[in-house]
């Protein structure tokens, strides 16, 4: 799964409508800063600066719009398969997909879950006036509560991921895998809008 590193985050704070049984998550601003923070949208606003309580999952609905991949993705992905599938395996367009977010309460991060197993990628964040991006800083297996970091000749790229704001509840998801000696590999989109599920 795709897992943030855990940050040191302020304390919540109420929302600034003063609705007080709202609570703020600062770690996202925190992250980036004030200045690239204030640039994005408001969508993303709300969307990242919502704490999840523990048991609370937002679910993203959507459907995949552009997926193509060189005989290198595909050969990739398909020896993934040993450690959990972290790409998708198929470049098959107009079909559902689903990513949902939930509160990592113990390591103070969120889990942004497709089906990864046991491979993980710890991310970098970055902002403009349309999106957040994420870019891999390094990939990692799992194994109990030991973490194995992948030297880097065994990283299979620069893998970014954009969620992009387009208005009216939509977003976007864009994953582009980029090997340092094929070029880009891979690359999806898939169009989301929110559905919340309760605590």
């Amino acid at each position: 799964m795709l897992r943030r590193q855990p940050i040191v985050a302020p304390p919540l704070a109420p929302r600034e409508s003063g609705r007080d049984e709202e609570l703020c998550d600062l770690r996202f601003r925190a992250l980036l800063g004030a200045a690239a923070w204030a640039r994005l949208p408001a969508a993303l606003h709300s969307r990242f600066g919502k704490r999840l309580r523990p048991g609370g999952a937002i679910t993203y609905v959507g459907r995949i719009v552009h997926s193509r991949r060189t005989w290198q993705g595909w050969l990739l992905a398909e020896l993934a398969r040993l450690i959990g599938a972290p790409l998708p395996l198929s470049d098959d367009v107009g079909v559902p997909a689903v990513v949902s977010v939930t509160e990592d309460a113990a390591g103070g991060g969120q889990f942004w879950t497709r089906v990864y197993g046991r491979f993980g990628i710890a991310l970098n964040v970055s902002a403009d006036e349309q999106a957040l991006h994420f870019h891999s800083d390094h990939y990692f297996v799992q194994l109990g509560q030991r973490r194995f970091r992948l030297p880097r000749w065994l990283s299979p790229g620069q893998l970014s991921i954009s969620h992009i704001d387009f208005g009216a509840e939509w977003f976007a998801f864009v994953l582009v895998l980029d090997h340092p000696l094929a070029g880009e590999i891979f690359s999806q989109a898939g169009m989301f809008r929110e559905r919340e599920t309760p605590c």
